[in-house]
């Protein structure tokens, strides 16, 4: 694997325990490290940030004459692991912002994703409770005439409580960066069977202020209509209040939001096909499901049952 030294080689790269492992240049073509590297560190339960560059002038406001450099980087707190082999990551905590100066027109969730070869996309549930003023389905593109670095793919659901796009802006670089610190330490299937290590580990883990973290395989299937036709797909999401029941031996974490997509190489957003929510999530394989419908923004309660294997940092 080759990675350029230079990214590691300052004093707080080196303390800091994240590693670049994928360089893309603006056309999106390898610099340097692989998408081998990315896949196996995500597989291990890793954290996932990406660093772009891109001039003020191109993509904040195009009628200005600030040429300036902006570097940024972006924590992708939810991952996904298609096919064993494909990266993809999604924003799951960022209200839309205008930089310099502070936040958009309207409260929502900016749903960013990205994929492994820089292909993104954006879904937007507002949170202010205007009412629609479009249908489902299908939108004419955007216009984006004025920045030529964006390159819009499709427009979906225009006008609704959750418009969605898939793009590639061609930043000046793409830095996948992951901290890969976390430890497999308990995995079963859906039906509780041990597949490896041991419930004690994880409480023991946990019970010592070590964070938690878990891979769920086949969470987003329903989002198929075939089901026969779902992509193998394993999503990783950090848990927040955990529990033990120590005479039974079971293990309860209630998840951070995470946001669900239809399984697909590469991951798009498309009318009808994503959703977002919370979990509480069980070491027996049961899992409560808290699902907000993002074009009404009503919830729903579901449970199912998905293997999982659970990491400790």
């Amino acid at each position: 694997m080759n990675i350029d030294p230079s990214q590691n080689s300052s004093k707080f790269g080196a303390k800091s325990g994240w590693k670049c492992v994928l360089i893309l240049d603006g056309e999106r073509q390898p610099v340097s490290g692989s998408t081998e590297a990315l896949a196996a560190a995500i597989r291990g339960g890793a954290d996932m940030r990406i660093y772009t560059e891109f001039r003020h002038n191109e993509h904040i406001d195009t009628k200005s004459n600030n040429t300036e450099l902006i570097k940024e980087v972006a924590d992708f707190r939810i991952t996904y692991l298609l096919e064993d082999r494909w990266v993809a990551g999604i924003i799951n905590l960022r209200q839309p912002i205008v930089i310099p100066n502070g936040f958009g027109q309207r409260p929502s969730m900016s749903f960013f994703l990205y994929n492994q070869n820089a292909e993104q996309a954006i879904a937007r549930p507002y949170l202010d409770g205007e009412p629609a003023q479009g249908k489902i389905g299908k939108s004419p593109l955007d216009d984006h005439s004025d920045m030529t670095k964006y390159h819009q793919f499709d427009s979906w659901d225009s006008g609704t409580n959750a418009p969605s796009s898939n793009f590639v802006y061609d930043f000046e670089t793409y830095k996948f960066w992951v901290r890969d610190d976390w430890e497999e330490v308990y995995s079963h299937n859906a039906d509780s069977e041990v597949l490896s290590g041991s419930i004690d580990a994880l409480a023991e883990a946990f019970a010592v202020g070590r964070e938690v973290k878990v891979g769920i395989s086949g969470l987003c299937g329903d989002l198929c209509v075939d089901p026969t036709t779902v992509t193998q797909h394993e999503i990783f999401v950090h848990v927040g209040s955990c529990y033990y029941y120590t005479e039974l031996k079971q293990f309860i974490a209630a998840s951070h939001p995470l946001v669900r997509v239809k399984p697909a190489i590469p991951l798009r957003y498309n009318s009808e096909e994503w959703d977002f929510g919370w979990l509480m999530v069980r070491s027996d394989g049961h899992v409560a499901r808290w699902l907000v419908d993002p074009y009404t923004l009503k919830f729903r309660r579901s449970d199912e049952r998905y293997a999982m294997r659970w990491f400790v940092r």
